[in-house]
């Protein structure tokens, strides 16, 4: 695990931070100017509690790499444009540290800050916001490395449960072959009871017909019988 040191020194240690803007929030609360995104150079002193010419300083020093990550100084045109943009975005009145007449503003977003406490060395609070990153990532790999013991555990529980399917497999099979021969069995049993209700079906039109000429012999009968009366 890097140290904070390392984290001072090495600008591809801090690019792998870079996504942890949280970590302001969660040392001291970051005021932004009224659209949400940018802070002034005070503003970024008043959070670190230090100079403004700390700051400048610092700026200085690392301008390329703060300016890769948000940085930027507005003049002419664009800062007027900017003013007017803040101006009627403030409710109520606008604070009387607002530089408006300025001639160049430098601005910083949250990435720009967040880079800020890993080069500011004398500070507090940048202290502790390097102090969260740090702890954070090794909460992070704790994490992982138990997540990684539990799919383990998990990996070693299916390989027991793939013995056990293979001890199962001859067993299934041999169901299965039962199961086939059933199925045959039925299919037969089916066709016999087809063929006899067929049958059934067969001798009752036959008993219709007996009962018919049974009928026909006793009528014959009793006109014979008639007449041998007569």
């Amino acid at each position: 695990m890097p140290t904070e040191v390392a984290l001072l020194e090495s600008h591809a240690l801090r690019v792998e931070r870079m996504g942890r803007v949280d970590a302001l929030d969660k040392v001291k609360s970051l005021v932004m100017l009224p659209d949400g995104i940018h802070v002034r150079t005070d503003d970024v002193a008043r959070y670190f509690e230090v100079s403004t010419a700390s700051v400048r300083r610092l700026t200085d020093r690392h301008q390329q790499e703060l300016t890769d990550n948000g940085m930027r100084v507005l003049r002419g045109d664009d800062l007027r444009s900017f003013h007017g943009d803040m101006l009627s975005l403030w409710e109520g009145e606008v604070p009387e540290s607002y530089p408006q007449a300025a001639t160049q503003l430098r601005l910083y977003t949250r990435r720009t800050v967040l880079d800020v406490a890993m080069l500011l060395r004398d500070s507090d609070i940048a202290r502790c916001v390097r102090t969260y990153l740090l702890d954070a990532e090794e909460d992070l790999r704790a994490s992982i490395a138990s997540l990684d013991q539990r799919v383990t555990r998990v990996e070693g529980c299916l390989v027991g449960v793939g013995s056990a399917l293979q001890e199962l497999g001859p067993v299934l099979s041999r169901m299965s072959h039962r199961l086939d021969v059933l199925d045959r069995k039925l299919d037969v049993t089916h066709q016999v009871v087809g063929a006899i209700s067929l049958r059934l079906t067969d001798v009752s039109q036959d008993i219709v017909r007996l009962d018919a000429r049974m009928d026909d012999f006793a009528r014959h009968l009793k006109d014979l019988s008639r007449r041998g009366h007569s």
